[in-house]
């Protein structure tokens, strides 16, 4: 089978390319997919070199999240069966035309979605999920503001803050992206991301703030963010996309009576294992019903996994990139 594969942990993804592998075997308790489309996440940027957590042993596969067919399962697995329709996450494994993966990973696709849709939205929406609903609590008729809003994740926290209720504002760098947001999702409001935003945020709150601020940049960003909070609110750290970790002094939370909350969707989940597969279960009635839209930026071939990784490093992607194995 096909497969993009890491062989040495080198810069410019320099150790990693498509390559023919034997087609794995399932073993007790896993099954093999027959990969339809798999999103491509800056985590898989990063392992490709070496700059991520998760290390695994070489050689590898990249490919966090995918959509496609069970093809095999192996002993002791029972709820699939060959031909269902799934989505499923691992930590990597995903970007080839087939990948095993234990049986509780994978869940029943929502049938309202595509391959590429569906490859696209278990992570991002996930941790929109996580961030708006459980940390923050935001309720119907709060102002979110969302920094990042064209990157898969901020894409996904404006479209699930709006499927709540929320009055949404959208910020974003580019002039390009700020029109596909609006195009898209229609949000209360789509500013310019870039330092100033504040007042912005200000006039379209009333001067009140921002009651929830969805934050996956960091740096100036979050510095600039404690400034147009509301009493009482919740400003989410979701990443350091920016490349510098903020830090604030306490007096500001203490007088602005806000909270700072790191979000963590993947580690709540392990934590509170039965909260996390409500949250699991929650996006998966929300795309069933047509109340979220995964947007797919573009879906390409496999063999073109280079010019993908290149999309997301160019910064260039509304939403995801996926890989159509």
């Amino acid at each position: 089978m096909r497969a993009v594969q890491v062989r040495e942990l080198l810069p410019n993804h320099a150790g990693t390319g498509l390559v023919d592998v034997p087609r794995p075997d399932p073993g007790p308790g896993e099954v093999r997919v027959r990969v339809r489309a798999a999103a491509i996440n800056f985590p898989d940027l990063l392992m490709t070199g070496g700059g991520y957590q998760l290390k695994p042993d070489l050689p590898f596969v990249p490919g966090l999240e995918f959509a496609g067919e069970v093809d095999a399962v192996g002993t002791g697995v029972a709820g699939w069966r060959a031909g269902d329709a799934v989505v499923g996450g691992n930590r990597f494994g995903a970007m080839a035309e087939f990948c095993v993966v234990p049986a509780a990973a994978l869940r029943a696709k929502p049938a309202r979605l595509s391959w590429q849709e569906a490859a696209a939205y278990p992570v991002a929406y996930l941790t929109a999920y996580v961030a708006l609903l459980r940390c923050a609590r935001v309720e119907p008729g709060e102002w979110v503001l969302v920094h990042g809003a064209a990157g898969g994740v901020g894409l996904a926290a404006v479209d699930l803050a709006k499927a709540i209720g929320a009055r949404v504002i959208a910020a974003a760098s580019r002039a390009e992206k700020r029109e596909a947001i609006a195009r898209l999702y229609a949000p209360d409001a789509v500013i310019d991301g870039a330092p100033g935003f504040r007042e912005a945020v200000r006039t379209l709150t009333g001067g009140a703030g921002a009651d929830a601020i969805f934050d996956p940049v960091g740096g100036d960003v979050f510095d600039e963010s404690t400034r147009c909070i509301a009493f009482g609110g919740r400003l989410l750290v979701v990443g350091f996309a920016s490349g510098r970790i903020p830090e604030v002094s306490v007096n500001m939370p203490l007088i602005k009576g806000f909270s700072v909350v790191g979000v963590r969707a993947g580690e709540y989940g392990r934590r509170f294992p039965a909260r996390g597969a409500e949250n699991v279960a929650a996006i998966d009635a929300l795309a069933a019903d047509g109340k979220i839209r995964p947007h797919v930026h573009a879906a390409i071939d496999l063999a073109d996994w280079r010019e993908g990784f290149a999309m997301l490093e160019r910064r260039e992607v509304v939403g995801k990139v996926v890989l159509k194995p």
